[in-house]
């Protein structure tokens, strides 16, 4: 599979937006679900349970973001799904992949005593899948608008103008109005 290195980055910014909206909105789906569950500081408390806690957890969730879109960008053209469907069925098919893994940061975190339990939480799940489905709408609909194919009925630069500077005389002659 041949990667192609602007579609990748594009796919690299879409997810790192996605990722952004899914730390933007955890505040306001926490009193929704009733769990304190917070994905930066789950991150964060991994390495420091300092003040810097909140800083590293958001860097390395942009972080996954980007990789995610990256990898999404070089594969989503090739899913044999609607476009709409994509980045949500790959976002929810990773919660669904990856939500066992909660059994052990429950067990082996760090800070697990300062986490709210997961693994055997309901409300936690649902939230997580709330938090997947807003993160894959957004990349799957960002990624798709910045590595959107070119449109054939808008004529290309290269076409309209010569290394001159003043277009071509072809243009000219074929322009709408001009054997009137």
């Amino acid at each position: 599979m041949v990667i192609d290195r602007v579609r990748t980055v594009r796919g690299a910014f879409a997810g790192v937006v996605a990722a952004g909206v899914w730390l933007a909105q955890q505040p306001l789906d926490k009193p929704i679900f009733g769990i304190e569950y917070d994905d930066s500081e789950l991150l964060g408390k991994l390495f420091t349970r300092g003040p810097a806690w909140p800083l590293i957890g958001a860097a390395i969730h942009l972080g996954n973001g980007a990789l995610m879109g990256a990898a999404y960008a070089n594969v989503a053209a090739r899913m044999p799904l609607p476009s709409w469907s994509r980045g949500p069925i790959v976002a929810l098919a990773e919660h669904v992949a990856t939500w066992p893994l909660t059994i052990a940061v429950d067990r082996v975190h760090p800070a697990r005593d300062d986490l709210p339990r997961l693994a055997a939480s309901g409300r936690a799940f649902a939230q997580a899948t709330w938090r997947h489905l807003v993160f894959g709408i957004v990349l799957g609909e960002l990624e798709r608008r910045l590595n959107a194919p070119p449109d054939p009925d808008i004529p290309s630069y290269e076409h309209v103008v010569s290394s001159n500077g003043h277009g071509t005389l072809e243009h000219v002659a074929s322009a709408p109005g001009s054997g009137d």
